[in-house]
């Protein structure tokens, strides 16, 4: 038991300390971004503590614009619009990271796997990448999530299906060089496979270009999961920010009544703030994992 805590201790004291060079190396903009995305996570940890009213409930008077009962103002049906933007971020946080995730993951190791064997399976895994790289996303996107049904897991999966070809074609053109390397040829002679290889070597050195390719994935699932859910596919229970747009948009005159200033005006500013604090932040990481980005 003391083994473990101590292995815990020192665990986490490295993640202090290379989260301290992180900081460090940040540039103001990026600084700014990863404390915005900071709030955000911990804003959707901590929903049930910070919203006030129920978030599927009535809990005022219909289209009651911001006040004190009511900070963010309340929809057509009285439910309070600040409740559910912060249960919101849960949903675009989840999907976000779920997908970078599984696209991130699963198309490194496919590019990896296909740099390092070769042969049939570096064309197929190739061939598969061109496939799902020149298919329409959204279109495909829409047709899967209509058959599959508005499900959060169903959503996840298919973004999933159409985000990991690009990690795989980039972290496949690093491995390639990579496998090259004196010390991965030395380990491979004296008997280590694949998967020993994979977490040994590649994926540690490959750990900052996984990260990067993590947050744009990231902010690329969080924009159609939003679009699905404002064509009416995402999950009606989740009160997710697209969905709070689509049911916005879809009340008669919004655009010729005051009601726009909160209901659609609040979930677009959070939605944007969060996308965009990834994209920024992603791009200074890039700058952080090559230094000749920076010249």
């Amino acid at each position: 038991m003391q083994e473990a805590l101590l292995k815990l201790k020192n665990y986490l004291l490295r993640i202090f300390i290379l989260a301290g060079l992180l900081w460090s190396r940040l540039s103001p903009t990026g600084r700014a971004a990863l404390l915005i995305l900071m709030l955000l996570v911990l804003t959707a940890l901590f929903a049930p503590l910070l919203a006030w009213h129920p978030p599927d409930v009535s809990s005022g008077p219909a289209l009651t614009p911001p006040g004190d009962g009511h900070l963010m103002g309340t929809d057509d049906l009285g439910v309070d619009l600040w409740a559910m933007i912060v249960f919101g971020a849960r949903v675009s946080i989840i999907v976000g990271l779920g997908t970078a995730l599984l696209a991130g993951l699963g198309g490194s190791i496919a590019g990896i796997a296909s740099a390092y064997k070769g042969g049939w399976m570096d064309r197929v895994i190739m061939r598969l990448v061109d496939i799902m790289i020149v298919l329409p996303d959204l279109p495909v996107m829409i047709v899967l999530a209509a058959f599959f049904g508005p499900s959060l897991s169903n959503i996840i999966i298919v973004l999933a299906l159409f985000s990991w070809s690009r990690p795989a074609r980039l972290i496949r053109a690093q491995t390639l060089s990579l496998k090259e390397q004196p010390y991965v040829k030395m380990a491979a002679h004296y008997g280590g496979g694949f998967f020993y290889l994979l977490f040994r070597h590649f994926l540690p050195e490959l750990l900052p270009l996984l990260l990067v390719n993590m947050i744009r994935l990231a902010g690329m699932a969080i924009i159609a999961e939003a679009s699905l859910a404002f064509l009416g596919l995402g999950d009606p229970t989740s009160r997710s920010w697209g969905l709070i747009i689509n049911h916005a948009v879809n009340f008669s005159g919004i655009y010729f009544t005051p009601f726009w200033q909160w209901w659609l005006l609040y979930p677009w500013l959070f939605l944007t703030l969060l996308v965009t604090s990834l994209a920024l932040l992603g791009r200074d990481l890039e700058r952080v994992a090559d230094p000749r980005l920076s010249s």
